[in-house]
């Protein structure tokens, strides 16, 4: 059967595409070759990967239209998919409540997996600001689609992930979100934390050119310094990734 994992949040700017990039390159360290594909009719950033060969999902006739329709086109290419492929589909924020709303009417999950594919639904809370935007994310997502693993990804780049309650300061799996939605969860995966000068830079830098971490720790555009703190941070985030075992 097939892997489809979405990457899916209703906040923009928390690192969906990071995810899928992630998800993308783990694969490839593993020798398969994912299909990918990019529905954001706006920032188009998992599309810029010339790594992954992404396929951009045209929702409109204009840049920034979407048309629910021609979510039938990907959702097809997904039905055909071979016993032993993965796809990893990037959602960005405009098209976040246009594609659950289209997954809910035509019962895509149950589509797919009455084909034999396994579905996963990757979602992202990150500290800071957008901490309750992102928590209020995952409650939408798991009531609106009410089947599929969910893969809740904890990103602390803007600040720690702690949720207040009448009972202090606590950590998502202490966190009623985790309680409520524990039997859905598959994993959890902590993005490592990094100094944001240093390592965090090096992140930054190599997204912005969208070059995978095996691209950038070997380019010359790097120093070796840099190229040193990159081949680290990818080993421990491709670890936590295998530790979920998809």
């Amino acid at each position: 059967m097939a892997q489809i994992h979405f990457t899916l949040q209703g906040k923009g700017g928390v690192g969906k595409s990071y995810i899928s990039a992630l998800l993308a390159q783990h694969y490839l360290s593993r020798g398969i070759t994912p299909h990918c594909f990019d529905t954001d009719p706006v920032n188009q950033t998992f599309g810029g990967y010339a790594a992954f060969r992404t396929n951009v999902v045209l929702l409109g006739e204009q840049a920034g239209e979407i048309n629910p329709r021609n979510f039938d086109v990907l959702m097809k290419a997904l039905l055909v998919l071979p016993d032993d492929a993965v796809a990893v589909v990037d959602n960005g924020a405009a098209t976040f409540l246009p594609l659950v709303s289209y997954m809910i009417e035509a019962d895509i999950i149950e589509i797919l997996e009455d084909a034999g594919h396994t579905v996963f639904l990757h979602t992202v809370l990150t500290g800071g600001q957008a901490l309750n935007d992102t928590a209020q994310g995952l409650v939408n997502l798991a009531k609106a689609i009410p089947n599929g693993a969910i893969v809740v990804w904890l990103n602390e780049y803007f600040g720690q992930i702690l949720i207040e309650s009448d009972k202090g300061s606590l950590t998502f799996e202490q966190s009623p979100f985790f309680a409520r939605f524990k039997a859905r969860i598959a994993a959890i995966i902590q993005l490592p934390a990094v100094p944001p000068q240093t390592t965090g830079e090096d992140i930054k830098r190599m997204t912005s050119a969208r070059l995978t971490f095996a691209e950038a720790s070997t380019s010359e555009a790097f120093g070796i310094v840099e190229r040193s703190r990159l081949r680290k941070v990818w080993g421990q985030i491709n670890g936590r990734i295998s530790a979920a075992n998809f």
